[in-house]
């Protein structure tokens, strides 16, 4: 079968492993995301994974606390939500290895890219913890730099919303859907993708962004396999 991509950065929202509990871990609704990545890591995908920690932490929401230390806590929880992500996959009969950018090494791999790069060309799927390590970056940033350092061919970013609209789809009924966009038309029209951060690295490295919806999980396999109608593709040459 051929593939649009074969190796992959995985962005996936905290929030999405919650569930409609909205915070903490839906077990059910992480092995259905689980099931997915191993449909599409069976296809011969290579796939890294970035997990955000939105469904334990709000750093920003965190009221007085220094924002270095509220940003350090985020980074914990996604060390959590990694962790349970590769309990799942690995229940599910994957090869997982964590990594995380904040040195814990009774519970997993340091980040370390040329390791990183060996596990996917055997075969493992690697999920990537604590963001950058450094305070003021997002996960999305996170995924733009791994996604940068491991020579991955797009960056899938899981949302709750199936793509990327000319206004918001919540507030405007006849907001409208792009199949394809261009770095330079989401900047000159504030299109809401990632922060500018992310964004700006994904664009001077030229990796594509593909923004679709994780409400049906399978939309992983749709995406990989090049499946136009699903999500927006983000890339230079829309």
């Amino acid at each position: 079968m051929s593939l649009a991509y074969r190796r992959i950065l995985l962005k996936l929202s905290g929030e999405a492993l919650a569930g409609d509990k909205k915070t903490g871990l839906d077990y059910n609704k992480v092995t259905e995301i689980c099931q997915s990545i191993k449909k599409a890591h069976d296809l011969g995908v290579e796939i890294a994974i970035v997990v955000g920690g939105g469904n334990f932490w709000r750093g920003r929401s965190s009221g007085d606390m220094e924002r270095t230390r509220a940003d350090h806590i985020g980074m914990l929880a996604t060390v959590m939500n990694a962790l349970a992500l590769a309990d799942s996959l690995e229940q599910l009969g994957c090869d997982v290895r964590v990594q995380t950018a904040i040195t814990m090494q009774q519970v997993a791999e340091p980040y370390i890219r040329n390791k990183a790069v060996r596990h996917l060309q055997k075969g493992r799927i690697v999920i990537f913890g604590c963001g950058t390590g450094n305070p003021f970056f997002s996960t999305d940033t996170a995924s733009a730099l791994r996604a940068a350092e491991i020579g991955a061919d797009a960056i899938l970013k899981a949302t709750l919303v199936d793509g990327v609209y000319d206004s918001d789809p919540k507030k405007n009924p006849d907001a409208k859907r792009y199949e394809t966009v261009t770095f330079d038309e989401v900047i000159a029209k504030h299109l809401n993708v990632m922060d500018i951060t992310a964004f700006s690295m994904c664009s001077d490295n030229n990796i594509p962004v593909v923004v679709f919806s994780l409400e049906d999980p399978d939309n992983i396999i749709r995406v990989t396999e090049g499946d136009t109608k699903v999500g927006t593709v983000v890339s230079h040459n829309a």
